[in-house]
């Protein structure tokens, strides 16, 4: 799994705000491959109507304080364990993957604890992050060396 888009906004506003430009920007790299984003799968946080209404099928439980007002909804307890259709559990159980990368970013190249202030400098070293983890990824593939994707100091020479 691989980022298909950001988008960096100070730390003081909510990322729903900003989810459906990212989701336009994701639709767009998609379509310029060829290929049409066939499911959304977002944690409760993205539980609004707008987010559900911008895909065909979306794999968003939704949060304990919100009355979906239908009993065949996805929804998650604290320990993690899914409620509802099926369908949409096997596809919210597709999120460890996408979590993981995100962990990688923050332990391996120090995104939770990064030195630099300003938005516009923690987007440089939020992108330069990501390109790292892309080329290394990409490296580990063409060399067939899957397990050095998780290694970013393997490719140093």
């Amino acid at each position: 799994m691989l980022p298909l888009s950001c988008f960096f906004a100070s730390a003081n506003q909510n990322e729903k705000r900003h989810f459906l430009t990212i989701l336009e920007k994701a639709k767009l790299v998609l379509k310029s491959s060829g290929v049409k984003l066939r499911n959304l799968i977002a944690d409760s946080q993205y539980s609004d109507g707008k987010i559900r209404a911008a895909v065909d099928k979306a794999a968003i439980p939704y949060p304990s304080n919100q009355k979906p007002g239908a009993k065949d909804v996805l929804q998650v307890d604290k320990k993690f364990r899914t409620f509802g259709p099926e369908d949409q559990k096997r596809e919210y159980h597709k999120r460890p993957p996408i979590e993981a990368v995100n962990s990688f970013l923050k332990t391996q190249f120090s995104m939770a604890t990064n030195k630099v202030r300003g938005l516009k400098q923690v987007t440089v070293y939020a992108l330069l992050s990501i390109l790292c983890l892309v080329l290394n990824r990409g490296a580990a593939q063409n060399i067939g060396r899957f397990d050095k994707a998780v290694s970013p100091t393997y490719f140093n020479t």
